[in-house]
This record gives structure tokens, C-alpha cells and sequence, in this order.
């Protein structure tokens, strides 16, 4: 299996883009900075690791899931997380349940309704003695929270640490412009775990747009709840982050903050709880989560052996070797797919290697169904023009190919038909593949350039005949409703077909797309850029 890049003009620039559009501009720019900043020299670092399996097990937490998986001693417990207000809440509920040690890990941090309410969660819990460790990658927080990040770093059970972190704080990109080979790779790892012996991670950052607190786009996203060895091996996997060489302690990056800096972040979550506009959706966090279920030891877990897969953080630095990289762990676990492949990437850009890689599997019979989003779903139009270049060969080797479309009226304070790849949101952000039935991988990784050679990355594969027969179901029987179907035409053009029940509808473009949308996709396509997405 070869090394796999698996992987709208720019209406709305993900954050996770931002790296790549801010060095083509780089790249572009004609203005000189003569005066480039520096980091730092590295201070000292408080040196701090996970629990030791006897105190976790000591915690509320650690008994329940001992009880829990005493009939499954050597297996890790798997709750899949679906509906974006229950993946919310429960982060909220386990926040709440700690009671010695929070390990989070974040790409994004949005400063809104739920980044605000869980930072506040956070330093609750800090406040009744719990040790929080807040790791985030410095290119996915708004410079609007420095201060409210080094507020918290001054409580005496917070620390926190910026990955890859930027010195011009302010705007943020000139750093692109000055250290671009450095700051354009990004820690885009996701997990937040408790006591040590229970973590969700997944697609999902933080932020309204992720829990459906938003009236904007809505990402369709898929978590897991997971306790036993996957729990255990993704705490110490943040051990190995929070001690790397990209993580710099806050105080060494920003200035001290305001003596009374936390106080306004008990304001500012005191008027998100009192806003009447977030009154029902705070009002829906009050249901039983499934954190909850785990505690009183009526959670139904799939109970699966699990393996880990994570880049070594050196990846941060160009420094990893490449038998640590997160895509040739996979290939060692998951092996050479002998009957079908199905994969759910919100940001596909297979390039070269890819392309061929996914067409010989089509060429030996392997089934290989791909579901990305369309163009009227996306958010980042250079990413979409990175795919578009190889429909056509992907097509013509016999890969299928699924668009999900843009769902109109999506209500984000109703929770939709559950699904393994997450409701039906107005974008897709789920990061999930099976392979023949048997094993799925939940985690990070888009199925990019940028996942497989420039941000670290973080999963679980799942030996989970029941999970991945959920994913192959999905292509069958709610995908096609949900997506358009990609064909070739006899002449080589492409066409787009629309199921509505029985009937169907077909495009002969883009579906619900301008003409300058797709002049700006074509434009994206033929620059040499592949490697940036």
C-alpha cells in the first residue's frame, strides 16, 4: 500500500485551511519581512503523566467502568456519539465527573456559546481539585482567548499549552508570511479525557458549529465514548503531545493576564446561560447523557478490541520517522482490503498516489464507495477543486463516488435520525472508513495530502464487525437520499443524480452551484497546490 495523500474563491476558510491559504498567499505576496520573530528559548516545563491504573480505579468514574468491564477484561468499551447535542453534553457530563485529571486536546476552540461553556466547565472543575491539562493547537483559537488562556493557566490546577504556537498573536497569519515552513504544519488531533479511563475523540473541535448551536452550517460529525485500553492508550498518547518539544507552556507565549480575566469568563458564561436565544439549547443539556448511562451502569457498549493510531509529534517538527506516521500504522493494522472499502471524508484529495492506490483496489474487484461533500456542501472551495481533478480517473477505474448535499432547514436544537456517520447536517465533517465489513477506523484523518504528510493526526481502529456493517449499511440505504451519486457519461463528461424515494434528478453541472463557483474550483484545480490541502 503506497503512502496515501488520503486526504468555495473561499466563501467560508476553514480553520483548519487556513495554514495553506495563508502560504499560497505567502508564496504570492511581493511585500518583504525583513524582521522575522522568534520563539522563545524553552523555559522550564512542569513534567506531569496520566494516572497509574490504581489511582484511576480509585475515582467514582474508574469503579464504574471496572463494573462495567469485568465480563470484558481485555476489550475497550465503544459508545458512538452521533447527535451533535449529545456529544456536547456528554463532554459536559464528563468534565463534571472527574475528579482527579482532564487531558484535552484540541485543533479548534471556538470563543462562542460552547467553547465558552466548557472552558467554564473546566475551571469548575479545577476549582473542586481537579488537574486540568489543556493542550490546543495555537492556529485553531481566536486571538480573542489569550487572555482567557492565560487567566487559566495562572489557576493552580490549569495548565495549558499551545502547540506550534504563533508570536504575532495578532494578526496571526503574518507568522505564515515569516515561518511558513513551520507553522504550516498542525497538531489536528482531537480527544478529551477523564481520570484517565474514559475519552471521547473523533471529528468534532469545539464549537457551535460542531453541537448544533448554530443557525449556520451544521457539520454532520461522528464521536466515540470510549473506556478500557482505548481509554488508557489515548491518555498516554497525550502524555507524549504535552511533553513534545511543539508544546509551549502559555506563559512562555503570551503575557500575563488581567487580575480579574477569569471573572470575566464567569460573565461571559453567566450571559450565554441567561441569553434566551441559548436558553433551550443549555435548557437539552440537562437530559441523561451517556456518561451518565456509564456511571449507573445502563450504557450499552460495543465491546471490541481496539487499536490506537497516532503520528508521533515529531511529525510537527518535518523530524518523524516514517513508519511512525499515522497512515503507515494503518496500513500495518488494516492490511490490503479484499472486499470492499468504504470511506466518509469530508476533505478528499486522493492526488496521484491515492488515485492509482484506490483504482487498482477497484481493478481487483474490491468495492470502493467514497463519500465526500458536494460542492454546494463544502466549505473550502481549493479543496473541492484538489478532488474535482481526479473524479474522472477515479470514476473511469470503477470507484463510486457520493456527494453529500447541503440539507436545507436543519434545526440544530432537534436532534436528527441517528446515523454511524452523524445526523444529517448541512456539511459533512465526519472522518470514518470500514474495511470489508470487519474494522472501522473513527478518528481525525481526513483522507488529504495535508492529514498524511503535515498535521499530526489521531484514531481508534475498531475490530467491530457490528460498527462497520452500520457504515457498508449506510451506502446502501441512507447515503443515496442523502447524496448525489457522481457518474460518467459516455462522452467522459461527469453527471450528477439526485434519489428522492423512487424518483431521480439529474445535473449535467455542479448541482446548486454558480458559475464563478465553479470557474473558482476549476482555477484551484490546475494550480500546484495539492500538496497544501
Amino acid at each position: 500500500m503506497p503512502s496515501l495523500p488520503f486526504t468555495p474563491v473561499v466563501t467560508a476558510v476553514r480553520t483548519r485551511y487556513r495554514a495553506a491559504i495563508a502560504g499560497l498567499c505567502a508564496l504570492l505576496c511581493a511585500t518583504t519581512f525583513t524582521a522575522c520573530q522568534q520563539l522563545p528559548a524553552p523555559g522550564p516545563r512542569t513534567q506531569s503523566t496520566t494516572l497509574t491504573s490504581a489511582q484511576a480505579s480509585a475515582t467514582p468514574l474508574g469503579q464504574a467502568i471496572d463494573t462495567a468491564r469485568a465480563a470484558h477484561p481485555d476489550l475497550s468499551g465503544i459508545d458512538p456519539l452521533t447527535q451533535p447535542l449529545q456529544a456536547f453534553a456528554s463532554r459536559v457530563d464528563l468534565v463534571r465527573t472527574a475528579q482527579r485529571t482532564l487531558d484535552v486536546q484540541y485543533y479548534i476552540w471556538r470563543d462562542d456559546l460552547t467553547g465558552t461553556l466548557l472552558l467554564e466547565e473546566l475551571r469548575e472543575a479545577a476549582d473542586r481539585g481537579v488537574r486540568v491539562r489543556l493542550l490546543l493547537d495555537d492556529n485553531g483559537i481566536p486571538s480573542s482567548l489569550d487572555n482567557t488562556l492565560a487567566a487559566l493557566d495562572a489557576h493552580p490546577n490549569i495548565e495549558v499549552r499551545l502547540f506550534n504556537p504563533f508570536v504575532t498573536r495578532n494578526p496571526k497569519f503574518i507568522g505564515f508570511l515569516t515561518d511558513f515552513s513551520r507553522l504550516n504544519r498542525r497538531m489536528h488531533n482531537k480527544s478529551l479525557t477523564a481520570d484517565g479511563v474514559a475519552t471521547i475523540l473523533g471529528g468534532r473541535n469545539i464549537g457551535d458549529e460542531y453541537f448544533g448551536a448554530t443557525d449556520g452550517v451544521v457539520f454532520a460529525d461522528l464521536d466515540v465514548l470510549a473506556i478500557g485500553p482505548a481509554a488508557s492508550d489515548v491518555a498516554h498518547d497525550f502524555d507524549r503531545y504535552w511533553s513534545s518539544a511543539s508544546s509551549w507552556p502559555v506563559k512562555d507565549i503570551l503575557p500575563a493576564a488581567p487580575a480579574n480575566q477569569l471573572d470575566a469568563l464567569d460573565r461571559a458564561a453567566r450571559a450565554v446561560r441567561d441569553n434566551p436565544a441559548a436558553r433551550a439549547y443549555i435548557d437539552s443539556l440537562e437530559a441523561k447523557t451517556d456518561v451518565r448511562r456509564l456511571l449507573d451502569g445502563t450504557l450499552d457498549f460495543e465491546w471490541a478490541p481496539t487499536r490506537l493510531v497516532s503520528d508521533d509529534p515529531a511529525k510537527a517538527l518535518g523530524k518523524a520517522p516514517q513508519a511512525s506516521l499515522i497512515l503507515s500504522q494503518l496500513k500495518d493494522i488494516l492490511g490490503e482490503p479484499q472486499r470492499e472499502l468504504d470511506l466518509i471524508s469530508p476533505y478528499f484529495v486522493p492526488a496521484e498516489d491515492g488515485t492509482r492506490y484506490f483504482a487498482e483496489l477497484a481493478q481487483r474487484g474490491v468495492t470502493v464507495r467514497v463519500l465526500t461533500n458536494s460542492l454546494e456542501a463544502t466549505d473550502v472551495v481549493p479543496v473541492h477543486g484538489g478532488y474535482a481533478r481526479r473524479r474522472k480517473a477515479l470514476l473511469e477505474s470503477g470507484v463510486e463516488l457520493w456527494e453529500l448535499r447541503r440539507a436545507a432547514g436543519v434545526n440544530p436544537a432537534k436532534e436528527q435520525a441517528p446515523g454511524m456517520f452523524g445526523s444529517s447536517g448541512s456539511s459533512l465533517h465526519a472522518k470514518t472508513f470500514a474495511v470489508d465489513a470487519q474494522r472501522v477506523f473513527v478518528g481525525s484523518l481526513n483522507f488529504d495530502p495535508r492529514s498524511a504528510n503535515l498535521n499530526t493526526e489521531l484514531g481508534l481502529v475498531i475490530e467491530s464487525p457490528k460498527l462497520a456493517s452500520q457504515i457498508e449499511s449506510a451506502f446502501s440505504t441512507r447515503i443515496p437520499q442523502l447524496a448525489y451519486e457522481v457518474k460518467l457519461a459516455p462522452n467522459g463528461s461527469l453527471y450528477w443524480i439526485r434519489r428522492n424515494g423512487d424518483s431521480t434528478i439529474r445535473y449535467d453541472a455542479e448541482p446548486n452551484s454558480r458559475w464563478s463557483t465553479r470557474l473558482a474550483v476549476w482555477f484551484f484545480s490546475i494550480l500546484p497546490i495539492e500538496w497544501l490541502l
